[in-house]
């Protein structure tokens, strides 16, 4: 598909409920994503990012309930790799050159066809990636030319719940919501039954 070539923009009914759940492997840029974009450096000039715990629990529960995460950024960053172990993640891929290519080694790996992948994005290093998976989902605040090319958009800006927005949608179109919600119910009354397994 030519990068020219817009995708079905933001459609909010079955085709983008079909098309949630298909996904078997959800695949995350970060900058821009699961964080806001802005690169902050301390006095040291080590770089620091800012998390949404919202997002951290809707990827475990993902994982719960068998759909594959994966961090994907261009950027080399151990702060990446840490929040990915303190998410139990497997896959968390930094310094990534060509994240269509990295996508699809995964996918293969997996055993899962690129229609039952989604891909997160926020700008043209997503595309690649974005136009051949199944469900390409863009936050509202990514680049204009990267909405105008995904399947769906999120209501949240991204690093303020953007990536739990998706999380939700692929959890209630694979119709595991209600399970969920009874699983954090009971954990309140049985500390043994732990909805996470990580701090999210």
């Amino acid at each position: 598909m030519s990068i020219t070539t817009p995708l079905v923009h933001n459609t909010t009914g079955t085709a983008v409920v079909e098309r949630a759940r298909r996904v078997q492997l959800a695949c995350f840029d970060i900058d821009g994503t699961l964080t806001d974009g802005r690169l902050r450096f301390d006095s040291e000039g080590r770089e620091t990012k800012a998390f949404h715990v919202h997002d951290g629990l809707g990827l475990v529960m993902l994982r719960k309930i068998g759909i594959e995460v994966a961090f994907i950024t261009a950027r080399a960053s151990t702060i990446v790799e840490r929040r990915g172990a303190e998410l139990g993640l497997t896959e968390v891929h930094t310094a990534v050159g060509d994240k269509l290519a990295t996508v699809r080694a995964i996918a293969a790996r997996l055993g899962i066809d690129l229609d039952a992948v989604s891909f997160m994005g926020d700008d043209l290093p997503d595309l690649g990636a974005m136009q051949q998976v199944g469900f390409a989902v863009a936050p509202a605040s990514a680049h204009v030319w990267v909405r105008e090319r995904a399947h769906w958009i999120t209501s949240a800006r991204a690093g303020d719940g953007a990536g739990r927005e998706l999380c939700d949608l692929l959890l209630h179109a694979q119709g595991k919501v209600d399970a969920l919600i009874d699983a954090a119910a009971l954990e309140q009354t049985d500390p043994t039954a732990r909805i996470t397994g990580h701090n999210a």
